[in-house]
């Protein structure tokens, strides 16, 4: 079991940017001195939900302050940046972090960062494969060039190159390689996508375990007819989202995201702008965050533990980022890694 943080970087209200990029910062290094497996850093542009607006930014700042803990992105969002670009940066860190990088990417939603990075609702609405595949490429070839229908330019060099070998400790062998690539998953389509890429997929905190091993399922029928070997497929390192709040009790678990986090959520949400000005349906914030409270690590050790162990078996999903944050408090949320560390790790080994 390989149990992570997610870190969405929520300012709650009444508090300061700065203050919940900070309480993003600590709580992942916290999770490094507790022995979490990885922190996942989500991005989010012009709203108070999530104030990181380059996941792959904070995660260089990340895996310059840890030594052991893997980084990753949930996710670095394609459709608002170059996928060349994005490609560089993701060989850089997993260079230069010797290995601990992994890069998530996901489509994104219909907000009005399209229209302010000049990419257009046409990115979102059909250009994620094609942004993908070059991602891709550039990841894992010697020298790139394009041809498609967004991107066209001339071959060039792959600098520097991910699938460089990397030295895995003085003295050792090396291991060839660029970094790992998740790919968000909501629906079929981008089940598909991945699957056909042999890519694992970041399934959300909103699907309960039923759903997510519809996806699993799915995503395996679909890997194993694009051709990919059924050992790899077994394998896939698919990652479940969800949220953790340990406590004494449920009760006062529970009582704790419920007092925090509709607030965050309702300021955070409303503040989503589309950028064609189509209609969203919004969800209730305190009925949601009951719902998560139901399907998540929400309660004492033994349930928490118990719940993440429940959802492996169901879904056959080993790894977790969850979202320890909940309370909008920078203590708590220390407090609450510290937890999931020491007392719900040992129970899952």
């Amino acid at each position: 079991m390989r149990v992570g943080t997610f870190v969405l970087a929520a300012q709650f209200p009444g508090q300061g940017q700065g203050e919940a990029l900070h309480r993003a910062v600590r709580s992942a290094e916290v999770a490094e001195e507790c022995g979490l497996d990885s922190v996942w850093l989500a991005e989010h542009h012009f709203v108070p939900y999530g104030v990181c607006p380059s996941a792959v930014t904070l995660a260089a700042l990340l895996l310059g302050r840890t030594r052991r803990i893997r980084v990753g992105t949930a996710v670095s969002v394609l459709p608002t940046v170059h996928p060349v670009a994005l490609g560089e940066q993701a060989a850089l860190l997993h260079l230069t972090s010797g290995g601990r990088f992994t890069l998530g990417v996901g489509r994104g939603g219909p907000w009005v960062d399209l229209e302010v990075f000049g990419q257009g609702l046409a990115a979102y609405e059909h250009g994620f494969p094609e942004s993908l595949d070059l991602l891709l490429r550039w990841l894992r070839e010697p020298r790139v060039g394009a041809r498609g229908e967004r991107f066209d330019f001339r071959q060039v060099a792959v600098v520097p190159r991910p699938d460089e070998l990397l030295p895995t400790g003085p003295g050792g062998p090396e291991a060839p390689g660029g970094p790992e690539v998740v790919v968000a998953c909501t629906s079929p389509k981008s089940v598909r996508l991945a699957a056909e890429r042999g890519l694992p997929m970041l399934l959300g905190m909103h699907c309960g375990d039923e759903d997510k091993a519809e996806m699993v399922t799915l995503w395996r029928r679909h890997a194993l007819a694009a051709g990919h070997e059924p050992e790899t497929v077994a394998r896939a390192g698919h990652v479940s989202a969800g949220v953790a709040q340990i406590a004494g009790s449920a009760a006062d678990a529970t009582e704790t995201l419920t007092k925090a986090m509709p607030g965050w959520l309702k300021q955070g949400l409303d503040a989503h702008v589309t950028v064609d000005g189509r209609h969203r349906a919004m969800r209730d914030p305190v009925a949601y965050t009951e719902m998560l409270c139901r399907l998540h690590p929400v309660g004492p050790p033994r349930l928490a533990a118990d719940r993440l162990a429940a959802t492996a078996e169901r879904t056959g999903i080993t790894r977790f980022a969850l979202l320890v944050e909940g309370s909008g408090d920078l203590a708590a949320t220390e407090e609450n890694v510290r937890l999931l560390g020491s007392e719900v790790l040992p129970l899952l080994s």
